[in-house]
């Protein structure tokens, strides 16, 4: 009986030790995935790729202003720029333009940035999403007035 309980034992103590090899595996790949990744989002401006021939960008109105959305697409389009949705944003206290990166390409975002006039850099973030099939949202906030489709 003595011989029952310790194979007993031995086989329960050797499933334990494997479960908690498996674990330490994943959790290895685990680390090692999401280091590449941040690395892969990390880069620095010289870094990026070149901007896109054409960027596909939607067109938000954050200000609350009427037609400030349909200008500024109608813009954009003039400019070879592929505006696949305009509409207004989820809500009008958007004080200053946003440019955002949704792909991963900042240069597509400063391309837009400089075609719309948004100078400042700290106008443009990157907000990634494998969901979103487009390369830039724009935002407009109040301060519409100064960009280049209404001067």
């Amino acid at each position: 009986m003595n011989s029952e309980k310790k194979s007993f034992n031995n086989t329960a103590i050797n499933a334990v030790i494997f479960l908690l090899v498996i674990v330490v595996i994943y959790l290895g790949y685990s680390f090692i995935i999401k280091i590449t990744d941040q690395n892969r989002y990390n880069k620095t401006e010289d870094e990026m790729s070149a901007p896109a021939d054409i960027v596909q960008l939607e067109v938000m109105n954050g200000c609350g202003a009427s037609g400030v959305a349909d200008r500024v697409t109608d813009y954009l389009r003039q400019k070879g720029c592929d505006v696949v949705n305009s509409g207004n944003y989820k809500s009008f206290d958007v004080e200053k333009t946003l440019v955002v990166d949704r792909a991963g390409n900042y240069a597509n975002a400063l391309k837009i940035a400089k075609m719309l006039g948004v100078a400042k850099k700290e106008t443009i973030i990157r907000q990634l999403n494998d969901e979103y099939f487009l390369d830039v949202s724009v935002i407009i906030g109040k301060d519409y007035y100064s960009l280049e489709p209404f001067k």
